[in-house]
């Protein structure tokens, strides 16, 4: 017989790991009234009992300190708080935005300047204000992000106000601010603005020792391949999982902006560093997109990620598409080009599923 349980307060590290545990229970329930009646499991009334009430108080649990879906509905309703909440503070941004320029005129050069440096710090504090009672943390992102958007708005009229030069530093206070609230608040949408903010810093000032005017720093792609690099370590080196979602932010977004550059020198060589011929630099790049789009598909496969793999694939197929096109496109049937394509692509998936096959045998784990 199980002994009553004793169910104490239990640290469950973030939310994603809160609401995997919180599935494992629905599963559990589920499966075990199949086993049930399949005559498969048989318990007492009293033990039934004992684990229905040991889960009740882990749900419960779950639900007050991190505000887990317990049901498919409530999971749709969370998406669709996130959309909303997103929505709302775009639009509240928007207004704030549009408020200050309304009525900007109306006020002195110093009422200005104190406006603009409270707008961001009210926000801040009303964001960890909120985040003390609003267990769903809806309301303090969304805040969070009125206040990021008010940093920005800060620094661009500041700068209007007294005439001072554009600088990429401005990239750096928005990437300090966007990472501030992002983990304060775990709010992925302003990590992704905090690492913008930091490829931009990075691309600008490798831009300006290369001799340019940092301002054009988005014509030679090859600025983002260190910032993709050090943002794609981020969660190797320090561990994100009491924020859900995280690592995989840092990671996809690194991958996207590391393959679309190679994407560009690989089919437009003219916007390289490297000292050679067009034809030799887009054969280098494509050669570099190939091999780390297959590198990126075996690391998500062994480490269990597939949102990795995924990238890897649409981007090891967007460079074969490329080739295709290059090499015959413009002698090829077009029937025969597209035939290529599928047959190409139906071998992907045998290679896919072989890997697949590989991985549940316990051989790529």
């Amino acid at each position: 017989m199980l002994n009553s349980p004793s169910h104490q307060t239990q640290d469950h590290g973030s939310k994603s790991q809160a609401q995997a545990r919180a599935d494992q229970i629905r599963a559990f329930r589920a499966e075990s009234d199949l086993l049930a009646q399949a005559g498969l499991l048989s318990l007492t009334e009293e033990n039934r009992q004992h684990i229905n009430t040991y889960h009740q108080q882990v749900l419960d649990d779950l639900r007050r300190h991190q505000d887990v879906d317990l049901s498919e509905g409530a999971r749709h309703l969370s998406l669709g708080m996130q959309i909303v909440s997103f929505l709302g503070a775009s639009a509240l941004a928007t207004s704030l935005f549009f408020l200050f320029y309304q009525y900007w005129g109306y006020f002195s050069t110093t009422q200005q300047v104190v406006l603009l440096t409270l707008a961001p710090l009210l926000s801040f504090g009303l964001a960890l204000a909120t985040r003390r009672f609003d267990t769903s943390g809806y309301y303090a992102k969304l805040i969070g992000l009125i206040s990021f958007a008010a940093l920005v708005l800060q620094i661009n009229m500041l700068g209007s106000i007294f005439n001072m030069a554009p600088s990429p530093n401005a990239f750096a206070l928005f990437a300090i601010y966007g990472f501030l609230l992002a983990y304060l608040l775990q709010v992925r949408l302003l990590l992704a603005a905090a690492m913008a903010s930091t490829f931009a810093f990075i691309g600008a000032h490798l831009g300006t020792w290369m001799g340019g005017y940092w301002i054009y720093f988005g014509e030679k792609p090859e600025h983002f391949f260190l910032p993709a690099l050090l943002l794609f370590a981020v969660p190797l080196v320090f561990t994100q999982h009491r924020y859900h979602g995280f690592a995989s932010i840092y990671q996809i977004l690194s991958s996207i902006a590391f393959f679309i550059a190679v994407l560009i020198l690989a089919n437009w060589g003219g916007a390289s560093y490297l000292p050679w011929e067009r034809k030799p630099i887009e054969g280098f790049y494509q050669v570099i997109g190939f091999g780390f789009a297959a590198l990126l598909i075996l690391y998500g496969l062994r480490a269990g990620r597939p949102y990795l793999m995924l990238t890897g694939n649409v981007f090891f197929a967007l460079f074969l598409f490329t080739k295709f096109f290059d090499w015959w496109w413009d002698w090829l049937p077009k029937y025969l080009f597209f035939l290529l394509i599928g047959l190409t692509a139906i071998l992907a998936m045998m290679v896919f599923n072989r890997l697949r096959k590989l991985q549940q045998g316990g051989h790529l784990s």
